[in-house]
């Protein structure tokens, strides 16, 4: 293809917010299934998180074993040197200290002696080799993971740019672009930010609460069970927000969409904005949907603040009662003042995975109404399968008499929509060669037919035939690549003027460029220019007259040397000047080529080969300019409202 028609786009357009996700967890599982190419990886991260996990779950556990000692080694000092500790205790139940004497009884205390500082450094020296341990596993977990979801967004980046190419051009005419662009960015890129932070901090609180919550009901079962009393109300906080944020996720993704839409949109029309004066209704329009994201935002971050302090006041209530009751079973003798450490600091570790499942759950809500919106771009409805047999098409053209740019349409039907016939028995007959104007007012099905010429839409009946083999039996590829099209538009995109050129042909040398944009009136210009054919070309093309762009697409079409044009009134956006040069070298490249042209002024096609009248989808009249005059029909008034004061009709 040597150019590309824009898709229309809907001005303001936006669609209906996402209140909740249709199916969380059937999009949850495909998502993870994406995942599975790297299975060995994923087990392994899961390996490294579980001994990630139990390092970091014994490390409590060593440090109040060291806690113990220190305060067996202070009380043991304090207590009469050369007694046992069962006469320490007798003694201490004579002086009525029952209750000391019960702790004292249920501690590890030599009377007179201090603190084992060797025990201690041992204690110590386990507790660093635990986290730095625990700290080693969670860096490799970190690192696969990291590879896995970038290798797996990849290969959904892949899949998106691959279905764009697949989707049919009334899909682009029926989407903004703006939402589109939001998808393939914004989307993905939330989507990447859930899993590549929430799959590691998911998976790693999962762990964390199952091997703390052992670990609590072996120090103590009673305090476990005091302590599991705060799960239900934290579960009930997590469940209701997130309920609520869910929705609010799923409206500021789909706001960001209609904001990005309405922002190319302006952004691409901005001298129109300009000149019909609609900048204030443009930025009011912007200020209204901008306010209804802000709004949309600020509810789903506002909701997902939320869950963070109210699991601290859980954790905070959690901390008194465990504390209260664990000072007084230590008073009893019935814990050792660092199990009830160990214990505090399980209690922690427990609430805070719980809130960083709470705080993960939003992000999960955000990525899975993203993810969501991917896989129903990647579910759309695709052009039809090409032929099974492409090399059976190949060897019938192969087989034709060697004529290149024949064209037949048969009984040709087309609709946009079902009960809104367009095009109806639709019949031409084109010869190699031949120059075809295709005349009629607006909405008269001109561009349709150009759009079904290079079979960017199905037709609903008859067949179009290409060098006498039915498009059916042939990929589009094998139909694309005989059109070559120079629109009203031009196409330009931001790179150099060679690549701009070479892009009709690729693989094209510098010389079969050079001599393209000679025949297009190019080269004598662009050797111009500080850089020549190596001068960049800006996004806009902003840096060249729209001559030369219409110009430089001309050259493009002659290095892709098609057996058929599509000229779409090239020369509406010049000057006179660059319009005999324009004029000139269309005539060039038509030359021996089957040539479409969408004529809007009717004085450009009067040397045309055949010109077909169209109106309402039929033809309603064919032949040449004078036949047509002749006959005072429908192309005699066209013609004649174009030249109404102008002289008579010749």
């Amino acid at each position: 293809m040597i150019g590309r028609p824009a898709g229309r786009m809907r001005p303001g357009a936006s669609a209906a917010p996402v209140e909740r996700s249709r199916d969380f967890w059937g999009t949850l599982r495909r998502l993870l299934a994406r995942l599975r190419p790297d299975r060995l990886r994923v087990v392994s991260a899961l390996g490294l998180g579980v001994a990630s996990v139990a390092s970091a779950v014994a490390g409590p556990k060593i440090i109040g074993n060291a806690t113990n000692i220190l305060f067996e080694g202070v009380v043991g000092r304090m207590l009469a040197p050369g007694e046992t500790k069962a006469q320490a205790v007798s003694a201490l139940r004579a002086h009525g200290e029952r209750q000391i004497a019960a702790m004292v009884s249920a501690m590890n205390v030599t009377p007179g002696k201090g603190v084992d500082l060797a025990a201690l450094g041992l204690a110590l020296g386990a507790a660093a080799g635990v986290y730095l341990a625990s700290s080693a596993f969670q860096f490799g977990q970190t690192y696969l993971l990291a590879g896995v979801v970038q290798r797996a967004m990849y290969g959904l980046r892949r899949e998106v740019e691959e279905k764009l190419a697949r989707l049919p051009l009334r899909y682009f005419d029926s989407h903004p672009h703006g939402e589109l662009l939001s998808m393939v960015t914004n989307d993905i890129d939330n989507l990447t930010t859930t899993l590549q932070q929430g799959l590691s901090q998911l998976l790693g609180s999962v762990l964390t609460i199952l091997g703390v919550l052992g670990m609590m009901f072996w120090l103590s079962p009673i305090l476990a069970i005091v302590s599991l009393v705060t799960i239900p109300l934290a579960l009930v906080v997590t469940l209701l927000v997130a309920r609520r944020s869910q929705v609010q996720f799923g409206v500021q993704w789909d706001q960001t969409g209609s904001l990005n839409s309405l922002v190319e949109e302006t952004h691409t029309g901005h001298v129109l904005v300009q000149v019909f004066g609609r900048r204030r209704p443009t930025t009011e329009d912007f200020d209204g949907q901008n306010r209804r994201l802000y709004e949309a935002s600020y509810r789903a971050q506002f909701l997902s603040g939320v869950i963070q302090p109210a699991m601290q006041f859980v954790a905070n209530l959690n901390y008194v009662v465990i504390a209260v009751l664990g000072g007084y079973r230590v008073a009893s003798g019935l814990l050792s003042l660092g199990d009830v450490q160990a214990f505090i600091q399980y209690s922690r570790q427990f609430t805070m995975p719980i809130t960083q499942i709470a705080g993960q759950m939003n992000m999960l809500q955000s990525g899975m109404a993203s993810a969501e919106r991917v896989f129903d771009f990647l579910d759309e409805d695709e052009e039809p399968p090409e032929p099974a047999p492409p090399a059976k098409a190949a060897a019938r053209r192969a087989a034709h008499d060697g004529r290149r740019g024949a064209l037949r349409l048969e009984h040709v039907s087309f609709r946009y929509e079902a009960d809104k016939p367009l095009i109806e028995d639709f019949s031409l007959d084109v010869a190699p060669g031949e120059t075809v104007a295709i005349v009629g007012p607006t909405g008269a099905g001109k561009t349709t037919l150009v759009n079904l010429l290079v079979r960017f839409y199905e037709i609903d009946a008859g067949r179009i035939l290409l060098d006498g083999v039915d498009y059916r039996d042939l990929t589009r590829d094998e139909v694309r690549a005989a059109f070559g099209m120079v629109l009203q538009d031009t196409w330009l995109f931001g790179g150099s003027i060679r690549d701009n050129i070479a892009y009709g042909r690729p693989g094209a040398t510098a010389a079969e460029v050079a001599a393209a944009a000679a025949a297009a009136h190019v080269d004598h210009f662009v050797r111009a220019l500080p850089h020549g054919y190596d001068t960049l070309i800006d996004g806009e093309a902003s840096n060249i007259s729209s001559g030369q762009k219409q110009l430089l697409t001309i050259a493009r079409a002659f290095l892709a040397d098609p057996s058929i044009l599509i000229l779409d009134e090239a020369t509406s956006n010049v000057d006179t000047r660059t319009e005999v040069l324009v004029q000139d070298a269309m005539a060039r490249l038509r030359r021996g080529r089957t040539s479409f042209v969408i004529a809007h002024r009717l004085s450009t096609i009067r040397d045309a080969g055949t010109i077909v009248v169209v109106d309402h989808g039929r033809i309603v009249e064919q032949g040449r300019h004078r036949e047509l005059l002749g006959r005072h029909g429908f192309y005699w008034s066209l013609y004649n409202s174009q030249f109404a004061g102008a002289g008579a009709a010749d």
